[in-house]
């Protein structure tokens, strides 16, 4: 596991313990030599984990927008800035980039990635775990609806139980860390009524 990437707020919640929670996964991923894989911003809980990592040693990759460069809300003490045009372009180079992926809490931006990549590991196109930081239950609802859409025959139940879902940054880590692979090809129905 060479790198992770990291989808959060550009706000840092109304809870301290958001980014609390992101400084300690920040530190650790610094100390087990993870890179950070994230959007690139110094604000919010990105700035927050951005800066621990980098207090840690351990090296930050931004990529963002140059529209978001221009609002001034690019990490400039990073090892690497990526600057592109377009969202689209920041998610698939951060997919390209990652070996992993995690979810912490954050609002339309961090949905929009996470199920970005889920669908994309759905479909074929990337093979990678995908995690969730379930800080202060955070994402319990988030799934809640997922495990509707799994009764309701949107999503196959093993779609579902590919994602992890974990409050203890530690136990995030090791659990990414031994994942496998575990959902079929076959996430279509192909009956007909």
């Amino acid at each position: 596991m060479r790198s992770i990437g990291v989808f959060c707020g550009a706000n840092a919640g109304t809870n301290p313990m958001y980014s609390e929670s992101a400084a300690r996964l920040g530190e650790l991923m610094a100390e087990q030599g993870i890179k950070l894989v994230y959007g690139g911003g110094n604000v919010g809980l990105m700035g927050v984990i951005a800066d621990a990592v980098l207090a840690a040693g351990g090296t930050g990759i931004g990529v963002i927008p140059q529209s978001l460069v221009d609002r001034e809300v690019a990490h400039r003490g990073l090892q690497e800035l990526v600057v592109v045009e377009t969202m689209h372009e920041r998610k698939a180079i951060m997919a390209a980039r990652s070996d992993a992926f995690i979810a912490m809490p954050g609002g339309f931006g961090t949905f929009d990635e996470i199920c970005e990549i889920i669908t994309w590991n759905q479909l074929g196109i990337i093979k990678k775990p995908v995690a969730f930081y379930n800080i202060n239950g955070y994402w319990d609802k988030f799934f809640e609806m997922i495990d509707h859409t799994v009764s309701e025959g949107f999503v196959k139940g093993d779609q579902r139980e590919n994602l992890i879902i974990e409050s203890d940054a530690v136990v995030l880590l090791e659990r990414i860390r031994a994942y496998a692979d575990a959902t079929s090809d076959y996430w279509v129905d192909f009956k007909r009524i």
